[in-house]
């Protein structure tokens, strides 16, 4: 053996050690704080268009979708039910874990009642004030009815102070569409159904959802609830985002372990089925370090590293393990097999190998979503991890290992190509290839698109049907859609709000949008105060009904004088008071450009139902990150396909070195077929095109890249070169593959385009051989 090759056997297993040292060091510091490791699959979508005021906006509008719990306690008998939520309560109020809990009417009720007359026509509803502007005396009439039921419910304000019902109507506007009443007695917040009796309870946590900490504790706490009320013979619901953030922590945690796990597993024992040696096992290390090095990287430039990349990333184990079985695999030619010798036979196609990999995990860094960035960075990290310790440790590690496989498995090989080659001798490839384009059209011809941010979420079931129940009950649905309304001061933004919330009014009169909020219903605009005034004013002449009743003329009269000759409150008074919590959200004050204000909405409605009712009105602006996300998806398509063709046209200059320009086209050609037959694939199984499955056919392409690469250089002869394929392919499938039991689909879909693609890849690699193969013995 030359001096120079064997200081260089003994040198490089040393210094690997010392830079895995290093690594490990770096990775326990980067640890010291706890798992750096964040929760939200949102925090991996493009940030949204728009300048500070809409990110603002944006933050402000989000705030309570992560942190607002909402629970109802059901009890076929009503003070049980109050008797649970109060209990509820204080444990959960004792127990520190939360900023606010509230199961009764906390507020100050002679400050509500005296906000609540005061600004009783500012509150009024669109469709009571069209009422009293134009039929009267329907106003008047419901209002004399409404005297006489006794059940119309809890009302802020007593008959004497509200003769003419404009305070009773005001306060059915401070929550519209709920059946939400307070209990006398308890002061807490009731729903009434037949045979149950439901008690709110609102919380709000203290961090976000996606915390990593807080909400499995919450959801533990919410369940240990939910134990309690069924054994006392009541029901519990709970809708939140801290809830979901649960579930989705459980879920990737869950698919960590099962994919990490089972790749892991799958491969140890299919290395010692193929090798029968346990010494081989030490093959796994590239593995270790491919996903140390993918982890550490992520945190070293994100700060973080999501769940998300950890499960996709766990898939990488199979493409590591591909490494040393690039040489582990020649054991099976006829020369004496050695470590270090497989290595330098093997080296120029492991490091091909390792740059088409490279090239197709790095052009999701290109792409405008930082999740496909983090996971691009993380496996290629990974990957160049993988590589060095295959090239530099695992020789030494398995130095002095005679291996022995079983010949049954390379006699399976090469029954294969002997299968392949009478194929090839009664049909031909021409035939064969002209088959496979018939399949890929007829599968093109059925595929369709799909690209919906719900895919990076996935089904809760039980938390989805709960949170539709809570919604029907109570009219709460919120929802990341609202309108941003700019305006030069308050009076113009009210205005503008006001003019907003008449087409919202059609809406919700129409069924196509559940409810909304703004600031406009707080504080009337000023073009709506004076045809209020007016009819005011000819409100005398239709209020028989109300005198028929006894109520006297003069209490009439000095109601009504209070309504017309009262200063209305400015926006900041209304805010101020216990009836402007709902909306103080919604106003972001005053900046340089002028004041801005929300509007909110409650319930999913169609983007394109939205665009229009916020045409063409000066300064009203639809934030709808959903729709934009979805739009964006289908937008990057388009891009993930130029992608595909710039790291294939990569790949094939990179190969033309080795091969030449005739055998790089070969090579490169193979995977893209693969690639198409995958997707014809998709739409034979019915399942839908979407981003995530277009960027499993970009890794597909270096992937397949690899085994063609193998074919391509056939060290140890046909039969071994596709047996090393063979094992190659089953470790990725083994990781891979293993995405499909993932319960969020847009994992499901990566994992179903790649598993398709790898197949097809296998099938078409021994394309990749030249006609006439030239057997290169393996060096001992």
């Amino acid at each position: 053996m030359p001096a120079k090759l064997f200081a260089a056997q003994r040198s490089l297993p040393r210094l690997f050690s010392v830079a895995l040292l290093a690594l490990l060091a770096l990775a326990v510091w980067q640890w010291r704080n706890g798992p750096p490791v964040a929760a939200s699959m949102l925090a991996l979508l493009p940030k949204g268009a728009g300048d500070e005021l809409v990110q603002q906006a944006e933050q402000r509008m989000q705030e309570p979708l992560n942190r607002d719990l909402l629970l109802l306690v059901g009890h076929p008998q009503r003070q049980q039910a109050i008797a649970l939520v109060q209990q509820l309560g204080q444990q959960w109020q004792a127990s520190q874990r939360f900023e606010r809990v509230q199961w009764s009417l906390d507020s100050d009720l002679a400050a509500l009642r005296q906000q609540l007359r005061g600004n009783r026509l500012a509150l009024l509803p669109a469709a009571d004030r069209q009422l009293l502007i134009e039929q009267p005396d329907v106003f008047i009439q419901q209002r004399s009815a409404q005297l006489f039921d006794t059940f119309a419910g809890f009302n802020l304000l007593p008959p004497e102070q509200d003769w003419l019902g404009i305070g009773t109507r005001a306060q059915q506007a401070l929550n519209p569409n709920s059946r939400i009443q307070a209990d006398l007695g308890s002061g807490a917040l009731l729903l009434e159904e037949p045979g149950m009796t439901w008690a709110l309870l609102r919380v709000r946590t203290l961090g976000s959802a996606f915390d990593m900490q807080a909400p499995p504790a919450i959801a533990a706490s919410v369940a240990a609830a939910r134990a309690e009320v069924t054994a006392a013979g009541g029901q519990l619901l709970a809708a939140g985002g801290v809830l979901y953030a649960a579930a989705g922590q459980a879920k990737a945690t869950r698919e960590v372990s099962w994919i990490g796990g089972g790749a892991t597993l799958g491969t140890l024992l299919l290395l010692l089925l193929a090798f029968r040696r346990p010494r081989v096992l030490v093959s796994l290390l590239p593995i270790g370090v491919a996903l140390l090095a993918g982890c550490t990287a992520c945190v070293l430039v994100f700060g973080q590293i999501n769940v998300l990349t950890l499960v996709l990333g766990a898939s990488l184990i199979g493409v590591a393990a591909d490494y040393p079985q690039h040489y582990l695999s020649k054991s099976w030619g006829s020369a004496e097999w050695t470590s270090w010798g497989a290595l330098r036979a093997t080296l120029p196609g492991l490091t091909l190998s390792l740059g088409t990999n490279l090239v197709g995990y790095l052009a999701l860094a290109f792409t405008p979503f930082p999740a496909l960035t983090q996971i691009a960075l993380f496996s290629a990290a990974g990957l160049i991890g993988a590589y060095l310790c295959s090239v530099c440790l695992l020789p030494a590690w398995l130095n002095g290992l005679r291996l022995r496989p079983p010949p049954s498995l390379l006699g399976f090989s090469s029954a294969l190509l002997a299968l392949r080659a009478r194929l090839l001798g009664r049909v031909g490839s021409l035939p064969l290839l002209a088959l496979l384009l018939l399949f890929c059209a007829g599968g093109l011809w059925q595929l369709h698109t799909q690209n919906d941010i719900r895919q990076w979420l996935g089904q809760q079931p039980q938390l989805l049907a709960e949170a539709k129940r809570i919604a029907e009950q109570t009219g709460q649905q919120p929802t990341s859609q609202f309108f941003l309304v700019r305006a030069d001061d308050e009076a113009q933004l009210l205005e503008r709000q006001a003019a907003l919330a008449q087409r919202l009014d059609r809406a919700v009169a129409a069924g196509q949008l559940r409810g909304y909020r703004a600031l406009s219903q707080l504080v009337a605009a000023d073009s709506q105060r004076q045809p209020l005034r007016d009819a005011l004013q000819r409100l005398p002449q239709h209020w028989q009904p109300l005198l028929a009743m006894g109520i006297p003329p003069a209490a009439l009269q000095a109601e009504l004088n209070e309504l017309t000759d009262g200063a209305p409150p400015n926006l900041d008074q209304a805010l101020a008071g216990p009836l402007g919590e709902a909306w103080r959200p919604l106003w972001l004050g005053a900046g340089v450009e002028g004041v801005a204000g929300l509007v909110s909405l409650q319930g999913q409605a169609d983007s394109a139902l939205l665009h229009s009712l916020g045409a063409y009105l000066p300064g009203v602006q639809l934030v709808d990150r959903l729709g934009e996300l979805n739009g964006l998806f289908s937008a990057t398509q388009l891009s993930a396909a130029q992608l595909k063709l710039v790291a294939s046209a990569a790949i094939l200059l990179l190969l033309c070195i080795p091969f030449g320009l005739a055998g790089a086209l070969r090579v490169v050609c193979l995977p893209l077929l693969a690639a198409l037959a995958a997707l014809a694939g998709l739409g034979w199984l019915g399942q839908p095109l979407t981003l995530f499955s277009l960027f499993g056919l970009l890794l597909i392409t270096a992937i397949g890249v690899d085994y063609a690469i193998l074919m391509r250089e056939n060290i140890g002869g046909a039969a071994v070169s596709l047996l090393g394929t063979l094992l190659s392919a089953l470790t990725s499938w083994l990781s891979f593959g293993l995405l499909l039991v993932s319960d969020t689909p847009a994992i499901a879909n990566f994992g179903l385009a790649i598993s398709l693609g790898l197949l097809f890849c296998f099938i078409l690699a021994p394309w990749a051989g030249t006609r006439e193969p030239q057997t290169k013995a393996v060096p001992a």
